[in-house]
């Protein structure tokens, strides 16, 4: 990538964050349509999951091979094309005249997604190689894809309000134009000089394992966890996930190190942004129904009182990377899903209509933790990885992103639905027709219909009581899911990493060979923006005498002084 200006590096940046925005107000605008594609489409609950679902499989199981691809081909034209089928598919849904027909354009939006997404991220990392200012810039980027989950329901609710569904479709339009504008005027190119030939079986490898492991967590909770055909999905997730890494092992040029999974600035960050997402994606899928079904707030207002959440993650993604810098990765992380964990407990213990000011407490403290959390997480991947591969790093970051958010849902999903019907069934519905008390059981709205139908206090009591109990369990597994990654964090994550100014660092080391020498292994450890580089410093270290100066020093410089060791 050539050398950019500063007022060019910020331009780069609001591009890839206006891009990063658009997949995430997409996320979440989606879903306040719902009730209203229903009607108008006739869709079944079944056909409802999978416009939701369908984009996320498809973006969790193409968004590796996208990676590889934009930092094989270049991540411009990766970007470009990415936003020009995602501004047509938005197009193409508004205009979806049944329910298939919009499931397979949502299925096309997220693989157009899976492109954009791992682009900005790799883009992002090009430009701003000193690791001071690109974790700064990552901060940034946190705080917008926040905002863009956020928006989403205001921005849903508003056009509902006005408009008829097609409009929550036609608003992504615009929006992926002006960063497609944008790219073209200020994105430079960048790929990896030395990519290899493209690598068919480690491709298709790795968006099968992904794709069938998404796929068996969305159907998990329909056909049960311990059902035979689920138990078979993840069993052939694995095998296929084996499957690649062996593929991956045995290539002189891989498409992903597997050795990095083996530094925990890379495997122990993303297991803590998988945590993150689990819980983001759970509250989200819970809180909203608290909302609408026992407050009876509408979408717009939903989406208004789920604000602070947006904002406080906005708020501790730019205040995670700042204090890396000075607490070190493993504090911030830890202390982020500490607060995750601290405010799904506080949640667990509120009355079924507790006051707005304290739910506005609780996702205050919840949106701090996850900014805490995600923005140095994601930040300590990207440090791992030479630019060149900045694609493939991101690529693992958003589908550590994707597998937790889905996971996230299907798991305290299926505790709320379970735990719902367990309790409804204890109440006064079991008096009722089987069929009646049986619909109930499987759906919050059916039972409030029915309890506003026959005009009973009594129903509507056990409808409310049933869900919130639901609704604490499934916030208390949350909170023991973020207290146990807090837990791992805390042993895993590297402390304080290299800082560029020259202030005190205990950078950790990427794996090295056992016969690799001292030297070797000191120059792996970290280069001056913090970034390990462990082949090309071994490789520099059997190559330079001791004593003389490195191939990276200025021509005419003087060698390193030598230390004598007293022995």
């Amino acid at each position: 990538m050539p050398a950019l200006t500063p007022r060019r590096r910020l331009l780069v940046l609001a591009t890839v964050c206006l891009a990063a925005f658009a997949i995430n107000l997409d996320t979440t605008i989606v879903n306040v349509a719902l009730p209203e594609l229903s009607r108008e489409l006739d869709a079944t609950t079944r056909e409802l999951q999978w416009v939701v679902d369908g984009y996320n499989l498809a973006f969790a199981a193409l968004v590796l091979t996208a990676g590889s691809l934009g930092d094989r081909f270049g991540r411009r034209p990766a970007l470009l094309w990415g936003l020009g089928g995602f501004a047509a598919t938005s197009v193409l849904g508004s205009v979806a005249g049944s329910p298939g027909w919009l499931v397979a354009v949502r299925f096309a939006m997220g693989a157009c997604a899976a492109t954009i997404f791992p682009t900005t991220l790799s883009i992002i990392t090009n430009t701003f190689p000193d690791r001071r200012s690109r974790a700064k810039a990552v901060g940034v980027w946190g705080a917008v894809t926040g905002l863009g989950v956020a928006v989403g329901p205001v921005a849903g609710g508003l056009l509902l309000a006005h408009f008829g569904w097609p409009s929550v479709f036609l608003a992504l339009v615009p929006v992926a134009l002006l960063a497609f504008a944008a790219t073209w005027a200020w994105v430079p190119e960048s790929n990896d000089p030395s990519a290899a030939r493209l690598d068919p079986p480690g491709l298709a490898a790795s968006s099968a394992a992904i794709g069938i492991l998404v796929y068996t967590i969305i159907e998990a909770p329909d056909r049960g966890w311990g059902a035979p055909v689920t138990v078979a999905g993840f069993v052939l997730a694995v095998v296929l996930g084996a499957v690649f890494v062996r593929i991956e092992r045995g290539r002189a040029h891989p498409m992903i190190d597997m050795t990095l999974f083996r530094t925990p600035a890379f495997s122990a960050a993303s297991g803590s942004v998988t945590l993150a997402f689990f819980a983001l994606f759970g509250f989200i899928f819970l809180v909203t129904q608290y909302f609408q079904f026992i407050r009876g707030y509408g979408a717009l207002s939903t989406g208004v009182r789920v604000l602070p959440v947006a904002l406080t993650i906005a708020a501790g993604s730019l205040g995670g990377v700042a204090l890396v810098a000075r607490l070190g990765t493993r504090a911030v992380v830890t202390g982020g899903l500490v607060l995750l964990g601290a405010s799904f407990a506080w949640i667990a213990t509120s009355p079924t209509f507790v006051p707005y000011e304290r739910i506005v407490g609780q996702m205050v403290l919840l949106g701090l933790g996850l900014g805490l959390t995600t923005a140095p997480a994601t930040e300590s991947i990207l440090s791992v990885l030479p630019p060149a591969k900045a694609g493939v790093g991101s690529a693992v970051n958003d589908a550590t992103r994707e597998a937790g958010g889905t996971l996230g849902v299907a798991v305290l999903g299926s505790v709320f639905t379970s735990v719902f019907a367990g309790r409804l069934a204890d109440t006064s519905f079991a008096a009722l027709p089987s069929r009646t008390a049986a619909a109930a059981e499987e759906s919050v709205a059916s039972a409030l219909g029915t309890a506003a139908r026959l005009e009973r206090a009594d129903l509507l009591t056990a409808v409310q009581s049933s869900f919130m109990d639901a609704f604490h369990l499934a916030c208390l597994v949350a909170a023991g899911v973020a207290l146990l990654g807090a837990v791992g964090a805390r042993l895993a994550l590297p402390g304080r990493m290299a800082d560029p100014t020259g202030g005190p660092a205990a950078a950790r080391p990427l794996p090295s060979p056992s016969g690799a020498t001292r030297a070797g292994r000191v120059a792996a450890a970290v280069c001056e923006d913090g970034r390990h580089r462990a082949e090309p410093a071994l490789a520099a270290a059997t190559a330079v005498a001791p004593g003389a100066a490195t191939p990276d020093d200025p021509p005419g410089a003087s060698p390193p002084p030598r230390r004598h060791v007293r022995r």
